[in-house]
């Protein structure tokens, strides 16, 4: 069985808006089990709208994207929504999470909509991602009364409540201090060396890219190296 979680083969992107401009460049990279591997470059380098593809978010594309051995194209959306709450958690920049739930509720609602569990059951693997990253203390506050660095803590356990295969991030450290964003990189590599959690995160920071397993840099649109 192969070790390859995602793949990437020369997919090409263009805007028409109304000049077709080429975004994306014949990219083509694989993701294992259990790497970390974070994509940096400059702003407006395309490493967004990769990951907007990667997530299956974006359909209009050309070349083939495989997420667990099993090829995207062509899939209906309502089978793509599947993929994503079955086999990918995403961490964004801002959390989203939902101010007039608790931050428990909040964690279980992607496990409640797979109607994988039962509601008890959803309620409890929430409770033990809050454990995991020790803030289970908040698990009956609403999700407005807890600070930013915590709600990024909720959010990567909303991203763990299906067990996905991948978790992949866009700039989950852009909006924290030092401090915050310390936290949530040794979050990440914890679940990666302890769990062997595959973690996919888009990032400018430097700093987080560099203590990654590995790096996917681009430029213009384009894997300059990885």
């Amino acid at each position: 069985m192969s070790d390859i979680v995602l793949e990437a083969r020369q997919i090409n992107k263009s805007f028409h808006d109304p000049v077709t401009t080429r975004v994306l460049s014949d990219i083509t990279f694989s993701v294992n089990r259990g790497e970390f591997v974070s994509i940096t470059g400059k702003s407006g380098c395309g490493k967004s709208t990769l990951l907007y593809i990667l997530s299956t978010m974006d359909t209009d594309y050309e070349g083939e994207l495989l997420i667990d051995q099993m090829s995207m194209r062509n899939k209906k959306e309502a089978d793509l929504a599947l993929v994503r709450n079955q086999k990918i958690g995403f961490v964004f920049q801002f959390h989203y999470l939902l101010n007039e739930f608790s931050v428990l509720r909040n964690v279980m609602l992607p496990g409640l909509k797979l109607k994988k569990y039962s509601e008890e059951e959803v309620e409890h693997r929430a409770m033990q991602k809050l454990k995991m990253l020790g803030i289970e203390h908040l698990a009956r506050k609403k999700a407005n009364l807890v600070s930013g660095g915590e709600k990024q803590r909720i959010a990567i356990a909303r991203a763990l409540i299906n067990d996905p295969l991948i978790i992949m991030g866009d700039e989950p450290t852009g909006n924290l201090d030092k401090k915050n964003s310390d936290i949530v990189f040794n979050i990440f590599q914890q679940l990666t060396e302890e769990f062997r959690q595959t973690m996919l995160i888009v990032t400018h920071d430097q700093s987080f890219a560099d203590r990654t397993e590995r790096i996917i840099e681009m430029q213009d649109g384009r894997i300059i190296s990885q």
